[in-house]
């Protein structure tokens, strides 16, 4: 199961920016493409395996699916697949495989508790970042 590996580098990446912030991750929010080759409810359970005993304990992984886009030669237009069995325009048919979207994998947010009880509660339970 690859996505524990991905679920572990998430977490070192937000403990890292945390650390240099000086600040507590409630979530990760992530950007996951149907073409990423990572299952979505694998992600989520090997994100709470690997946050244990980190600062990370008890955050949350939000993920924003992204469907496949391609770009459609015909109608030179970007175009959201219906089937990820078919690479062909939903519009006209057209055969391509100009993926423009959907293979994303990527942390684009944290968001933190900056507030003086959240470093305290940080700092007393002995957990290191």
């Amino acid at each position: 199961m690859h996505e524990l590996s991905i679920a572990m580098g998430i977490v070192d990446a937000a403990l890292e920016e945390a650390s240099k912030r000086g600040v507590r991750v409630s979530a990760v929010h992530l950007r996951l493409g149907d073409l990423s080759g990572v299952v979505k409810d694998a992600l989520l359970f090997s994100y709470d395996v690997a946050c244990q005993n980190t600062a990370l304990a008890g955050s949350r992984l939000v993920i924003e699916e992204v469907p496949v886009v391609v770009f459609c030669p015909r109608c030179r237009q970007e175009k959201t697949l219906k089937s990820l069995k078919s690479f062909t325009c939903p519009e006209c048919g057209m055969p391509t495989m100009d993926v423009r979207r959907g293979k994303e994998l990527e942390v684009f947010a944290l968001e933190i508790e900056d507030d003086v009880e959240a470093q305290r509660a940080l700092s007393e339970s002995g957990v290191q970042p």
